[in-house]
């Protein structure tokens, strides 16, 4: 198996997004992708079965945040001050998409451990909720309002949300790595009266943290990067060669 690390630095939505789906269309059965980018601007992006009217779409284009769907499950995110990651590997591959989702996990762990010792304490979700029963209730429509089985945590709050999705003969994993807290401004673009708003900013300030609330500094992407890259490779047994090609748009 060849793998490829990419770096796409900042971009849309919609590019990152489409990137993505591009990279697991185009993905051969002998090759596998690590992808780190960016947002820029700012962008809520929704699950593939959530509403746009979930949104305040008016606010969003007055404060020029973008808004994309994502090609995999979950709730809204604000994606902003994080490093987002993307993993595509053949569905044939020696582990299952269960396995596959564990060890990234571990590999981000081991990433964040690199960058500094004191996220050695981060942990993974050992329970996984009732998603039915959450969405049904308000905090449903946020992705980070709760932690889904082998995501990461630190001190119980949630630090790294991820999803997967099977898409024809590739598995496709991608997620927010929380470096800052703008992502929690979230609640100021939902569509919901102000009691609801109050009850989901506590949540998300209940039940999610970041790195550099953590570690009370700012974050060093570029070194966080290079950290993650590093785990990734200790966790897996690889060496990561340069993509193959990169794609327009």
């Amino acid at each position: 198996m060849i793998w490829h690390f990419i770096d796409s630095s900042e971009n849309t939505g919609k590019y990152n997004m489409d990137y993505d789906i591009e990279l697991a269309k185009s993905c051969r059965p002998t090759e596998a992708f690590f992808r780190i980018y960016k947002w820029n601007p700012y962008c809520i992006s929704l699950g593939v079965n959530q509403s746009f009217d979930d949104i305040d779409l008016d606010k969003t284009k007055t404060d020029g945040i973008d808004i994309v769907k994502r090609p995999t499950g979950g709730r809204a995110i604000l994606h902003a001050e994080e490093l987002t990651y993307s993993v595509i590997l053949p569905y044939n591959y020696q582990f299952s998409p269960r396995e596959i989702y564990f060890r990234i996990s571990n590999a981000l762990m081991r990433g964040l451990e690199i960058y500094n010792p004191i996220l050695a304490k981060s942990q993974l979700e050992d329970y996984q909720p009732n998603f039915p029963k959450l969405l049904e209730e308000p905090s449903g429509v946020l992705c980070f309002a709760s932690t889904a089985k082998n995501e990461v945590k630190f001190n119980g709050k949630k630090l790294i949300g991820s999803a997967q999705r099977k898409l024809n003969n590739v598995i496709l994993q991608h997620g927010s790595i929380l470096c800052g807290p703008f992502h929690k401004k979230l609640v100021d673009y939902i569509n919901s009266d102000e009691v609801t708003k109050n009850i989901l900013s506590t949540e998300l300030n209940t039940k999610t943290t970041e790195l550099g609330t953590i570690l009370n500094e700012e974050i060093d992407y570029h070194k966080l990067k290079t950290c993650l890259i590093v785990g990734f490779e200790l966790e897996w047994q690889i060496k990561f060669e340069q993509p193959v090609e990169t794609f327009s748009i």
